[in-house]
């Protein structure tokens, strides 16, 4: 099955290919790595108020994940 990775946030991105994966668990590791990786490239840019998202779809374009990160101050 063919999965998108898109990203909301600074910088967003549509996924207009895709990958193909054997199944929904697969395409959520890819989706935490795929994350982890974009997440350590912002290297130390990403700020308090600011949101990040990547959101997993499957061939209809149906979500079926997404990992969302916001930055708070605590104050």
């Amino acid at each position: 099955m063919r999965y998108y990775f898109n990203i909301s946030g600074s910088h967003p991105s549509t996924d207009k290919e895709g990958q193909e994966l054997p199944n929904d668990d697969a395409a959520w590791k890819e989706a935490t790595t795929t994350a982890g990786e974009i997440f350590k490239d912002i290297d130390g840019a990403f700020r308090p108020g600011q949101e990040w998202s990547l959101e997993v779809t499957d061939d209809q374009r149906k979500p079926l994940y997404m990992i969302h990160i916001t930055g708070k101050q605590m104050k």
